[in-house]
C-alpha cells in the first residue's frame, strides 16, 4: 500500500532545508542539510528501513564497497537516508559494511517528506517510510534522480550503486569483490593482504573463530589452511597463489 506519495522527480530543484538531531556517542548533535551538501557532490541512497532484507543485503553494502571509486571520480560524501530513529541507525550502521557511508537518521520524516518521497507502509506495520530511490546533489541542487517504480512491494531495480556510478563515471573501473579467510596472527594472511592492498583491491576480511569455523573454512574452499582467497566468485588459494595469480 502506498499514500500520499507523489514520487515526483525534483531534478533540478533545492534539497529541502532540514535540521537532523542524531545521537553521536553520549551526546545528541544535530547536521544540517547545509552542513552535509553545501559546496558538495554528494550521492544520497534512501530505504525503507535498516535492518530490512534488501537493505541490508544488497543496497548499502554495493554502495559501501563502490565507495572508493565514487569518490576517486568527485563524489565528496554518499549519504543513506531512512526513515528510522537515530539509534536504530547507529545500531545498523555498526551491523554492516557501512565505513564509507555516511548513515543519516530522517526520524521525523522532514527530508524523505519534502523530497515527495514520503509512503505509507502501516500494511507492514511500518507506518510513514521513504520510497526507494538514489540521487546526485551538488551544491544542495538535485541534478539527477532514480526513482523505483511506482508498483506494490519494495522494488529494487534503479536506485542501486551501480546504476548511479554509470551514469556518473560511465568509464570508472571498478576491482571484482573480495573476500579473504584468515586468522589473528598469520603471518601469510598479513603478507595475502598487503598485496591485496598494494593492486587496489578492498576486501572483505573472514576471521576464523569469530566470523567461520574450520568446518565451514574447509566446506568452502576444501582446504584447512588460511588464508584462503576469493575474486568474483572464484577460489584463488593462498598467499603464494594469490601472488601467482597477479603475476
Amino acid at each position: 500500500m502506498m499514500t500520499n506519495a507523489t514520487l515526483e522527480n525534483k531534478e533540478g530543484a533545492r534539497i529541502p532545508s532540514v535540521e537532523f538531531p542524531l545521537r553521536q556517542g553520549d551526546e545528541w548533535v544535530k547536521r544540517t542539510t547545509d552542513e552535509l551538501f553545501a559546496n558538495k557532490t554528494v550521492v544520497v541512497f534512501s530505504l525503507p528501513g535498516a535492518f530490512t532484507p534488501t537493505c541490508s543485503s544488497t543496497h548499502l553494502p554495493r554502495y559501501n564497497e563502490l565507495a572508493p571509486v565514487f569518490k576517486a571520480n568527485g563524489v565528496d560524501d554518499i549519504i543513506c537516508i531512512s526513515v528510522n530513529d537515530t539509534f536504530v541507525m547507529n545500531a545498523w550502521a555498526a551491523d554492516q559494511e557501512s565505513s564509507n557511508v555516511t548513515l543519516i537518521a530522517d526520524g521525523n520524516g522532514q527530508f524523505t517528506d519534502g523530497m515527495g518521497m514520503l509512503v505509507d507502509k502501516s500494511d507492514l506495520g511500518f507506518g510513514k517510510r521513504s520510497w526507494r530511490y538514489s540521487m546526485l546533489v551538488k551544491d544542495g541542487v538535485v541534478e539527477k534522480m532514480f526513482i523505483e517504480p511506482n508498483v506494490p512491494g519494495d522494488p529494487f531495480e534503479v536506485s542501486d550503486a551501480d546504476t548511479m556510478l554509470a551514469y556518473f563515471a560511465p568509464d570508472a573501473a571498478t576491482n571484482e569483490p573480495v573476500s579473504i579467510i584468515t586468522k589473528p596472527g598469520c603471518p601469510f594472511c598479513a603478507k595475502a593482504k598487503a598485496l591485496l592492498t598494494e593492486k587496489g583491491y578492498d576486501y572483505e576480511e573472514i576471521v576464523m573463530g569469530k566470523d567461520a569455523s574450520l568446518t565451514s573454512l574447509k566446506a568452502i574452499s576444501g582446504r584447512e589452511t588460511v588464508p584462503q582467497v576469493f575474486i568474483g566468485g572464484r577460489h584463488i588459494g593462498g598467499s603464494d597463489d594469490l601472488e601467482a595469480h597477479f603475476n
